[in-house]
């Protein structure tokens, strides 16, 4: 069995947020689908939710969706028993402000960890993110030349004007002959080719599973907290202060 992930596709896919599919499987408690918007927790990026609708028009809660080898597995949330048979054909509908608000923060993140690797030549290890925050650990312990408040300068300058945030893919044996600078701290898993590459326009480019934005501009306002230690890395975290820039879904 294999699930489509379907919000990879491109730009435009990421904003949208229903879509129509084929009962593949009913494990315990969750439900396995031909194809998918639904983003599987990983990559340091929270799962979507929201609901799927079978035949007899009932919606079913998804609490928490998640990955196992090919297949998406969309867990159903307390109370949630579902009616359906293989083969069924479902609706799905995502939680637009959760998916808006990981898509802004993801992206934030990326143009935070290149603004970090342009201004100190340190790389990424690890990120995560999620209502409405997250944090990046840095290579190697600072204490840094560069403050909070001026790479929260630099970020902004990214802002305003917007820069497009574009996807391409490429044959893995190209990406590896010409890899990005920032990228390579995390070895792409052996299966993944072709590579989906994220864009930001004029700083940087590295390969991502994730959902994001189609302009810096969309990110909005935002915070930089006090830089910290972890371990051997240092940790920086940053925030949104303001509500999503669209309330309601963007059109493609």
């Amino acid at each position: 069995m294999v699930t489509d992930l379907a919000y990879l596709e491109s730009a435009g896919a990421g904003y949208e947020t229903t879509f129509t599919a084929r009962v593949l499987a009913l494990p315990p408690g969750g439900i396995v689908l031909d194809r998918t918007l639904f983003y599987p927790a990983g990559g340091g990026q929270p799962s979507d939710r929201g609901v799927v609708t079978g035949p007899d028009g009932r919606p079913l809660s998804i609490a928490d969706v998640t990955k196992s080898g090919s297949v998406v597995v969309h867990r159903l949330g307390r109370g949630s028993r579902p009616s359906l048979a293989v083969g069924d054909s479902v609706e799905g509908k995502l939680d637009w402000d959760r998916r808006y608000g990981h898509m802004r923060l993801h992206t934030a993140q990326h143009l935070l960890s290149a603004v970090v690797f342009q201004r100190t030549g340190r790389k990424t290890r690890k990120a995560t993110f999620g209502a409405g925050r997250g944090v990046i650990d840095v290579v190697g312990t600072w204490p840094p030349v560069e403050t909070a408040s001026t790479l929260a300068e630099a970020f902004a300058s990214y802002l305003a004007p917007a820069r497009e945030v574009r996807i391409r893919w490429l044959p893995r044996t190209e990406w590896e002959a010409n890899p990005s600078a920032r990228a390579g701290l995390v070895p792409l898993p052996p299966q993944v080719d072709p590579v989906r590459v994220i864009e930001i326009d004029g700083i940087d480019t590295c390969p991502c599973g994730g959902t994001h934005l189609r302009s810096t501009g969309e990110i909005g306002e935002f915070t930089l907290e006090p830089f910290a230690q972890a371990g051997d890395a240092t940790r920086i975290g940053f925030a949104l202060r303001t509500a999503a820039a669209h309330s309601e879904r963007v059109t493609p």
